[in-house]
């Protein structure tokens, strides 16, 4: 299962995921994806993925999660052992969402969030200090991100397998040419189980 989770004022039309519904459509697979609308709070944005991934083996997993997703994703990731794959992810966005209290115009379709201070409380009762088994998290970050540091998410992550964009953008408009090495990491086999020691 690919379960992939949009970015702050995005949606199931953001670039991205429309590139990987196409994608997956061809090669059939439509029926492992999932993009859900995530509702502007944390924990119902959560809550949602986790219901969504209700009864799905572990390690048949994989979150994708862009920007604000990505923030999620880690969370998720951490939670429940899932594979992570980060796009630009946020790492402090309590912080970086601060400034965008109230109203806000949504990218797509037209419509409004409202974020409330509540919002960045859940936020920061999310946040993950230190990733655990980076093997299990592949981060895509840009260098030229125009709305996030890079350098915060290489430091947030250490270890894990990255793809470094030289340049790039917060889309990450050059999508395409990294979606085999994305659908390639969801797809891996997951690690032999260890049998338990005999007593």
């Amino acid at each position: 299962m690919i379960l992939y989770l949009h970015g702050f004022r995005s949606s199931p039309q953001s670039f991205k995921a429309r590139v990987m519904h196409a994608r997956l459509a061809e090669l059939g697979r439509l029926g492992q994806w999932q993009c859900p609308a995530l509702p502007v709070s944390p924990f119902d944005a959560v809550t949602l993925a986790e219901s969504l991934a209700a009864g799905e083996n572990t390690s048949d997993v994989t979150v994708v999660g862009s920007s604000l997703g990505g923030y999620y994703a880690t969370y998720l990731a951490e939670k429940h052992g899932w594979r992570a794959v980060l796009l630009n992810p946020a790492v402090v966005p309590q912080r970086d969402l601060s400034k965008y209290l109230g109203d806000q115009p949504l990218w797509h379709g037209g419509g409004s969030i409202t974020v409330l201070p509540r919002h960045l409380d859940e936020l920061r009762a999310l946040a993950v200090a230190s990733v655990t088994r980076p093997e299990r998290y592949y981060l895509i970050a840009a260098t030229g991100d125009e709305v996030l540091d890079y350098r915060t998410m290489l430091d947030h992550y250490p270890g894990v397998r990255t793809t470094l964009i030289q340049g790039g953008d917060h889309a990450i408009s050059d999508f395409p040419a990294h979606l085999a090495d994305v659908l390639a990491f969801c797809d891996q086999a997951p690690p032999p189980r260890v049998a338990p020691a005999a007593a």
